[in-house]
């Protein structure tokens, strides 16, 4: 049988055959092969529904040095800010009224928000948008403050591992970050009954085909109910300013990839590809993704939380965003739909 057809038909390659598959890049048959299968696996699950998430990125301060990351906190450049209680709640009310029903607290691993400020928040939010789901992407916690977070009323946790390989993680990392540690916030996430969503950067510094089987290898033993996968973007005030953005080909393939992996998975097609192609988050979409996650942050702001270099949508105010992302995914003949598009 050949990788394709039992990629489609097992929903899973060993790295050997990953590793072949994946250099079929440049193939367009190939291409069609599995864009054709992804796209017939999610509307098998989700027919022409787009899910939105409403993105608030509340805090650019971080206690991590990641090598590829505008918010590091060896960037002495960054301009700082945290938005206050109000300003998210306003976000937050802004969204509903725009038809968002799952907002995403996104924000650096900062220190002042301690586990009794969010869990305060989070009920906040949660008593206030009862019919929403709230997903927090807030980094490396304890097994303590996760159920801290989900008994107050959190629903989902974005927590990219970014790499699964050992060897590339300590390229991208300072000495004291550990890829082991963030395994096993994943596998603790899931035992908590949390939504979980991992995902990888493709192209980042150092990164080979062999690489991206691992992580493909690791989506299937962890199978979370999300994946975020985008294309490496560079930083200017980063060690990595020199680096060439990795490439909207080859993450579209791997959306395909992940949707037939995975096929109830939820699939975003990201800034970052949107970033690197005018027509990237079209194209995430006709190869398998069915999210969006338009800006609900403060305008004011937006510019502000700046991970790589070129970031779209950021003068943008929410409402402009979601029409311009409506129109965008009516154009691909898919709808944005008002829903808090559960996993399956």
């Amino acid at each position: 049988m050949n990788i394709i057809k039992k990629l489609i038909e097992n929903h899973e390659l060993t790295k050997e055959e990953y590793i072949k598959l994946l250099d079929m890049v440049d193939n367009p048959a190939v291409v069609e092969a599995l864009k054709g299968a992804a796209v017939r696996l999610k509307k098998e699950h989700y027919g022409n529904k787009v899910y939105t998430r409403g993105l608030i990125e509340f805090t650019n301060y971080c206690k991590n040095g990641c090598y590829y990351c505008g918010i590091n906190r060896e960037n002495r450049e960054a301009k700082r800010y945290r938005l206050s209680r109000e300003e998210i709640l306003s976000c937050c009310e802004n969204g509903y009224e725009l038809g968002f029903r799952t907002f995403v607290l996104q924000g650096g691993e900062d220190p002042y928000f301690t586990d009794d400020r969010m869990v305060e928040l989070i009920r906040e939010i949660k008593e206030k948008y009862s019919d929403c789901a709230l997903t927090l992407s807030i980094g490396e916690k304890s097994y303590e403050s996760y159920r801290a977070f989900r008994e107050a009323g959190a629903d989902r946790y974005l927590l990219r591992h970014e790499t699964a390989s050992e060897e590339l993680y300590r390229k991208l990392h300072p000495e004291e970050m550990k890829l082991s540690s963030r395994k096993e916030c994943l596998y603790q996430l899931k035992e908590l009954g949390y939504q979980v969503g991992a995902g990888f950067m493709v192209g980042s510094p150092g990164q080979a085909i062999e690489h991206l089987a691992e992580d493909l290898l690791f989506l299937k033993e962890l199978k979370p109910q999300m994946v975020g996968i985008g294309p490496f973007i560079p930083h200017h005030d980063t060690r990595f300013a020199g680096e060439k953005a990795g490439s909207v080909e080859m993450t579209l393939f791997l959306l395909s990839i992940i949707r037939i992996l995975l096929p109830k998975v939820l699939l975003p097609a990201t800034t970052a590809l949107g970033t690197l192609d005018p027509r990237g988050r079209e194209k995430g979409l006709c190869a398998g993704a069915n999210v969006v996650m338009p800006n609900l942050s403060p305008v004011k702001n937006r510019k502000l939380y700046d991970l790589y270099d070129n970031k779209i949508c950021t003068g943008e105010e929410a409402a402009e965003c979601r029409g311009c992302l409506s129109r965008r995914v009516e154009s691909v003949g898919y709808q944005l739909v008002c829903e808090r598009g559960d996993a399956i």
